[in-house]
């Protein structure tokens, strides 16, 4: 059952957490956060999301919050590292953070850089994790289908693990999955699951080789169980820049499938200069606990977000839970 309003905003927390370096244009992460009879569980949809978008969030947090979690077949999961679009000489700093890790997602084709400072960064993500290091790329759909080709090329020497969304579209990418097959560089489809109609349309194209699920955007743990067990794809499970309660979601997620291929996209909250508990679910040796997580008070306090911005998030979390109750 929906819980009442007066059910999520008896325990509504609404934070701002500092970040540590600048990420999805980002110097902050905003997220409510709700307990509910199950536990700690987060609302965190970006800000430019409509309501009927940032509802599919809230159904996600009412799952974790409000219903058990499915059986877990793990009690950790291998993450990696995550480098946002920062300069080479930055790289080595923001690898220390993410203790352990073998693979390390790179941030690509940020509309203030170049394809040349792309491959520099890559460049020195590979000099730091040495030849057995993996590393994995993501463009967020920046590119058109001529420029992920060229980036492709320039990149292809760093034996990628794979290309996360290089392009926008279903049709988009599975044009340059047509155009560049011979390279044998897998691709991975992101936001043409999470923020499409049809989760489903990438794999039925044949649009990409491996899918990205979260489970914020996909509407919960069950929900995104579900997608995976139909697409009959492999999965990588991410975060969406999550506090460690979300990041939490995200690891009982990723404990519950059969089959985890690759490393997670979990260990996001190594970005975070601050987070709602002095133990967050940060990369310990490489991996993340399959864990629930329970804020403390006084950083709740400490990092409550602004007035303006409590009463903006409170009243999206009105909105959307009116759209799921209709």
């Amino acid at each position: 059952m929906l819980p009442s309003l007066d059910e999520l905003l008896g325990t509504a927390h609404v934070v701002a957490l500092p970040l540590i370096t600048r990420f999805r244009g980002l110097e902050s992460r905003e997220a409510l956060l709700l307990r509910g009879p199950h536990g700690w569980t987060e609302f965190s949809p970006f800000a430019e999301y409509d309501d009927a978008e940032a509802a599919v969030w809230l159904r996600a947090a009412i799952d974790f919050g409000w219903h058990e979690t499915p059986a877990l077949l793990r009690t950790s999961v291998p993450v990696n590292a995550t480098v946002p679009a920062v300069a080479p000489e930055d790289v080595a700093g923001v690898l220390a953070r993410f203790p352990g890790c073998r693979t390390a997602k790179v941030k690509v084709a940020s509309s203030d850089q170049t394809l040349a400072d792309d491959v520099a960064r890559v460049r020195a993500v590979r000099a730091a994790l040495g030849p057995e290091g993996r590393i994995r790329v993501d463009a967020n759909g920046l590119w058109n289908v001529d420029e992920a080709e060229h980036a492709l090329h320039a990149l292809a020497g760093f034996d990628l693990e794979y290309v996360e969304q290089p392009c926008a579209t279903v049709e988009e990418l599975a044009e340059i999955r047509f155009r560049t097959r011979y390279m044998g560089l897998p691709i991975a489809a992101d936001e043409s699951v999470r923020r499409a109609e049809d989760p489903l349309a990438v794999a039925r194209a044949g649009a990409a080789d491996i899918l990205v699920v979260k489970a914020q955007p996909l509407g919960g743990i069950r929900s995104a169980l579900a997608l995976t067990a139909e697409a009959g794809l492999p999965v990588v499970v991410s975060s969406a820049l999550d506090t460690s309660i979300g990041i939490s979601m995200g690891a009982h997620l990723a404990a519950a499938i059969p089959e985890l291929s690759f490393d997670c996209g979990l260990g996001t909250a190594a970005l975070l200069a601050a987070d709602v508990t002095a133990e967050p679910l940060v990369p310990v040796r490489g991996r993340v606990a399959v864990r629930r997580v329970t804020p403390d008070a006084a950083l709740l306090e400490r990092h409550a977000a602004a007035a303006d911005r409590r009463d903006w998030w409170l009243e999206r979390l009105a909105r959307t839970r009116a759209l799921l109750a209709d």
